[in-house]
């Protein structure tokens, strides 16, 4: 098959990691796989970036020049290069502009409408995965629709708001928005515009012809509840690579780590950025109420500074390695996980096909990855989440090697090989059907 897969960049996060995994694993298959990005960092040649083209107008040139500079410092890691950068492409839009200040969703990107052209060939599907990230324009969805079966992958509830990736406890998304009361939520807005952005992505939607797939039961069913009416609607998990994720020596992973090989390890990460969506707090304190009832325990973050004051904190920066995040996971003995929202917990899936069980927050799509009592437990409190860690750290030594080895056997089953066919499977039963 000719799959192209759409998605903000190739390099990234869960949803830039999981679209790139894929689009690797069809070419290894022997398809022909693409992948268009608005921000592209490796060196592929079938990882195309969608053009930046400037809207055009007496200013077409210092337009250029600004959407020239804009990509470059998209690409750059220091500290506030990628607001920059988004200020300056909107700079060379003066409908963007209007846009922003009317608390609008910004949807002029010509260049999107040129992407086709800049393909090696015409696509069989269309695989869209985020569309949020100011590259795309979800008023193409009528037209590609048009020409192609198109599959929108669902990594967050943006596609069902006016505006925010997650609505949390808001219920507004079901009605239409509006009055909206976390215009700083990702993507944040300056001005209330979230009725009219509810609206205009109904009418997107109503004019397409979509096929829409989730990582979870409940992603779904809230695309169901919502104004996005798909053809078909299907569950098709996030998958890692489980030939790097596997259950492994606890001492070993520790000593390649130089951490103490004889106490109880509880590992967690923590966002680089400031997100809501990860629940900090809740992390901070049930952190400080485990160490406080066990003074013995150690823990390992990887990532940003968690802002937790307890003794025996072991911090290690960002990893990019799977390897050593696998002996991370592997080191701990047991791995929390605290989040107000989450589609798929794709840390939590690594941890327990290392062999580690997770105590995480009972929302979202985790309530389906973890098994209570099996695979490790659900919280819905601080105080649930610490008196969670501390029952499993107190089990007997052969419930605890029971938890693991179902967590392992129950991580390994959420396989990169498993969600590939999966999509490959319904892409060809998409092609029969529309032919």
């Amino acid at each position: 098959m000719k799959i192209l897969q759409i998605n903000t960049a190739d390099f990234g996060g869960g949803a830039e990691g999981s679209a790139y995994k894929l689009f690797e694993m069809y070419r290894q298959l022997g398809h022909q796989s693409v992948l268009a990005v608005g921000t592209k960092y490796r060196d592929d040649a079938d990882i195309v970036e969608i053009p930046r083209l400037p809207s055009g107008g007496l200013l077409r040139n210092v337009a250029f020049y600004a959407s020239g500079i804009a990509r470059k410092l998209d690409k750059r890691s220091f500290p506030g290069c990628r607001k920059m950068a988004r200020i300056l492409a909107r700079m060379s839009s003066p409908l963007r502009c209007q846009q922003y200040r009317d608390g609008l969703e910004e949807t002029d990107f010509p260049g999107c409408h040129k992407l086709l052209e800049a393909l090696p060939f015409t696509p069989d599907i269309v695989h869209i995965h985020n569309m949020h990230g100011w590259y795309f324009d979800i008023g193409m969805l009528p037209q590609l629709s048009a020409k192609f079966p198109t599959i929108l992958n669902l990594r967050d509830t943006w596609a069902l708001t006016g505006h925010c990736a997650y609505f949390m406890e808001c219920e507004k998304w079901r009605t239409g928005c509006g009055n909206c009361p976390r215009l700083d939520v990702y993507p944040a807005l300056c001005k209330d515009g979230t009725a009219q952005n509810w609206r205009n992505k109904a009418d997107v939607y109503a004019a397409s012809r979509l096929y829409v797939c989730a990582p979870s039961q409940w992603l779904i069913d809230c695309a169901k509840a919502s104004m996005l009416k798909a053809a078909e609607y299907k569950v098709i998990p996030n998958g890692i690579d489980t030939t790097v994720f596997t259950p492994g020596d606890k001492t070993l992973a520790r000593q390649r780590l130089d951490l103490p090989v004889d106490v109880p390890i509880v590992m967690f990460a923590s966002a680089a950025a400031k997100t809501v969506f990860k629940d900090q707090d809740t992390l901070r304190l049930a952190v400080e109420k485990i160490s406080h009832q066990r003074p013995d325990v150690h823990f390992l973050c990887v990532g940003s500074e968690p802002g937790v004051k307890v003794p025996n904190m072991h911090n290690l920066a960002y990893i990019s390695s799977p390897s050593k995040m696998a002996d991370c996971y592997r080191a701990a003995d047991v791995f929390l996980h605290t989040a107000k929202a989450e589609a798929f917990g794709k840390t939590v899936t690594e941890a327990m096909a290392c062999g580690t069980p997770a105590v995480a927050s009972g929302v979202g799509g985790l309530l389906e990855q973890i098994v209570p009592g099996e695979t490790g437990f659900l919280a819905f409190s601080p105080e649930e989440h610490a008196s969670q860690v501390l029952r499993y750290l107190e089990l007997p030594p052969e419930e605890r090697h029971q938890m693991e080895e179902l967590s392992g056997k129950r991580g390994a089953s959420f396989s990169l090989e498993r969600q590939a066919n999966s999509f490959l499977a319904w892409y060809g039963e998409l092609l029969a059907t529309n032919k």
